[in-house]
């Protein structure tokens, strides 16, 4: 049986997600090390980014998901799209923890938040393109 290929402005779609989450955990990480606020700004500009990229990506892959109802691929089409969700819920909840001032933007939660979305969104992309 061969796999559909990722569509290509779908693929296209998701590499933003990907390279902005992942971005945006080093801008926290600089933060963290640094204490230069703008740091803190740069990441809630690509978590925001990485959330509007993000939104047709998850979109994409419910109707996907959707349209696989009797595939032997749906379990595969199941893990993207929940990985997505998680990526994206995450990214959300990591906007609005940015949205505070940078001393309490970028704590333990923050951090974690960014981590989870980085590296859902990293597996959603290994799931996607593999």
């Amino acid at each position: 049986m061969s796999r559909r290929p990722v569509h290509p402005l779908h693929a296209i779609l998701l590499a933003f997600p990907i390279a902005l989450f992942a971005s945006a955990l080093l801008s926290d990480i600089t933060y963290l090390k640094s204490g230069e606020m703008q740091w803190s700004n740069f990441s809630a500009w690509l978590i925001v980014g990485a959330l509007v990229f993000g939104a047709p990506v998850l979109l994409w892959a419910a109707i996907g998901l959707f349209r696989r109802r009797r595939d032997p691929e749906r379990t595969r089409a199941l893990v993207y799209f929940l990985l997505l969700l998680v990526m994206w819920i995450a990214g959300l909840i990591n906007a609005f923890k940015h949205s505070q001032d940078a001393w309490s933007s970028v704590g333990a939660a923050g951090v974690t938040l960014s981590i989870v979305s980085a590296l859902t969104a990293l597996a959603a992309g290994w799931t996607a393109y593999s």
